[in-house]
């Protein structure tokens, strides 16, 4: 009876000697961990989707750092004046996924019968810049495999557009950055089209372009919208001059 009594004894003291090394050490570790506190932003009142936030709608609260999304938003700053990309109810956490520099509808507004919106599509992740584009940015489009010779040309036409959204194949705007490791639970979905501010007559080149060739956008600038017109006023007037009529035709037969 001796062994047995003795190998009790030993279980009973590894025992008693786990649980002090686990309400000695792990516990208080555990327990610092959890009561670490960490300053966010987060929904105060109700946010439909394409609405701009404003300092109404959110409040800025200490929370448990444990088991925060690590890209939640933190500033007010960050926050305030973006424009929401789905509705948000009191309480949730923001992320950059959930927030947007221009308003969904942002070209809506511009269109005055002067210029027109015209999507074209992206036909592989590298002619569409690796799914890196913005609305704002301004763009060169150059045509491959065009026509029975399948030529590569950049036309004139087109060296400097602007986007106005990007959109994935569902139709909804496409993420530009992909989820973090955290909040893999995020939808992300590629580039498929690209919804551009042109004239008529690059409404009619890109309407030709993109059934008889593969388009690809090159990144020209990406800065502010003063900035941007300077390159948008060129490529105007390189249109307006082509399409003016030339000294002395006028009245001829």
């Amino acid at each position: 009876m001796k062994p047995f009594f003795r190998n009790r004894t030993v279980v009973g003291i590894t025992c008693i000697a786990l649980s002090l090394i686990l309400a000695l050490g792990i516990a208080p570790l555990l327990n610092r961990t959890s009561n670490e506190q960490m300053t966010i932003v987060r929904i105060a009142k109700d946010v439909s989707k394409g609405v701009t936030v404003t300092a109404a709608h959110v409040e800025t609260v200490q929370v448990g750092a444990f088991r925060v999304p690590i890209d939640v938003l933190t500033s007010p700053d960050a926050v305030i004046g973006q424009y929401a990309t789905v509705d948000m109810k009191p309480g949730d956490y923001i992320m950059p996924s959930k927030l947007s520099r221009t308003p969904l509808d942002a070209y809506i507004g511009r269109l005055n019968g002067h210029k027109q919106a015209i999507s074209v599509t992206i036909k592989s992740l590298a002619a569409g810049l690796s799914g890196k584009l913005q609305p704002g940015d301004i763009i060169t489009l150059i045509a491959s495999d065009y026509g029975e010779l399948r030529t590569t040309t950049l036309p004139p036409e087109l060296q400097y557009v602007e986007v106005l959204a990007v959109t994935a194949s569902s139709g909804v705007d496409a993420q530009t950055n992909p989820p973090s490791s955290d909040n893999q639970e995020d939808e992300y979905e590629l580039p498929s089209t690209l919804t551009l501010l042109v004239l008529p007559q690059q409404s009619q080149l890109l309407a030709d372009l993109e059934t008889k060739a593969k388009l690809h956008a090159t990144l020209v600038y990406r800065g502010t919208p003063d900035s941007a017109k300077t390159f948008i006023d060129k490529q105007d007037a390189f249109l307006s001059s082509s399409t003016a009529p030339k000294e002395g035709q006028d009245g001829e037969q």
